[in-house]
């Protein structure tokens, strides 16, 4: 059973352990620290074929140097997981995803929230360059593109931010709307030609800010939008930082029932978040999941979950 996982912050732990503000690591090798949820052997042990990773960048950092965090992250994707490691191939173009060999793992790149580049599009040309695939607006702070899903103003999008999602359009480059403000979410339904959702749940089962409403559900499966289950237990239980497998199921099942079978699939935020699902607890738990998913699911729809529902939604 094959993985595509569609979000991780492995990138902003790399970061951190080489500016020495990771607690108590000089470094971290992505190919076996036992501190990177996604390291190289963990993905293997999963069986993941694709992994997405995230440029984040704190909201503290001041504006000015958000840009120069954002190329570190940059390069850290290439240096220490694509090029140090043959079997890690970059998937630069959705073609890409076609000419994965047995035994190679796809390396993606995600950008989460328009802080890195504020209002500067070679910025942003360059971030398209690089190889992101998908962009998600916001995180949870407000920035010049929208407001966050943490902002009380709850705006949405800007008109530099209708700009920047065309140019995701233009680009072949999804529209994610994980960290939206709910009219932030509205906006980008309107006008994003990809929308999906990298790591959000059904907030009819946990109500938090960073879950959606069934309304809203519904219209992304309407326009053909991807949405990925996220594994942090307080967006699966509300207020608890403990979740089983099982729980994380439910929310699979909202989705389904909503009309998702065909575009649900998996955004574990490993890396990003301190509290685990039981026997979840990092990317070579995998099986676990999908173990427990056949119990209740025929294996072709969990073929859909973990992979297939993605590779069938692509832009194009």
């Amino acid at each position: 059973m094959k993985i595509i996982d569609t979000h991780c912050d492995a990138l902003l732990k790399l970061q951190m352990a080489k500016r020495g503000q990771y607690p108590g690591e000089v470094s971290l090798e992505f190919r076996n620290s036992a501190k990177i949820d996604t390291n190289l052997n963990r993905l293997k042990q999963g069986k993941v074929k694709a992994q997405f990773f995230a440029i984040f960048i704190d909201p503290d950092i001041p504006s000015d140097e958000k840009w120069q965090h954002a190329l570190e992250q940059i390069d850290l994707f290439y240096t220490e997981i694509v090029e140090k490691n043959p079997e890690v191939k970059h998937i630069k173009d959705w073609a890409d995803f076609d000419s994965l060999k047995d035994g190679e793992i796809g390396a993606v790149l995600a950008l989460e929230g328009a802080d890195a580049f504020g209002n500067d599009l070679v910025k942003l040309r360059h971030l398209y360059r690089a190889g992101i695939k998908y962009m998600g607006m916001t995180w949870n702070n407000a920035n010049l593109c929208a407001d966050g899903a943490g902002e009380p103003r709850g705006g949405g999008l800007t008109l530099l931010g209708k700009e920047v999602v065309k140019l995701n359009n233009e680009h072949l480059v999804f529209t994610d709307v994980s960290h939206s403000s709910i009219q932030g979410f509205w906006d980008i339904l309107e006008y994003a030609d990809y929308p999906m959702a990298s790591h959000a749940n059904a907030r009819a089962i946990c109500d938090h800010p960073r879950n959606l409403y069934d309304e809203q559900v519904e219209t992304m499966f309407a326009k053909k939008g991807l949405i990925h289950v996220v594994y942090n237990p307080p967006f699966i239980n509300k207020d608890s930082e403990t979740a089983k497998i099982t729980d994380l199921i439910k929310h699979i099942d909202r989705l389904c029932s909503l009309g998702g079978e065909k575009q649900i699939g998996f955004g574990s935020d490993f890396d990003g978040i301190s509290s685990f699902v039981t026997d979840l607890e990092n990317a070579s738990h995998y099986p676990n999941l999908i173990n427990e998913l056949l119990k209740y699911y025929s294996e072709d729809q969990v073929k859909g979950f973990a992979y297939r529902n993605f590779l069938e939604h692509l832009p194009k």
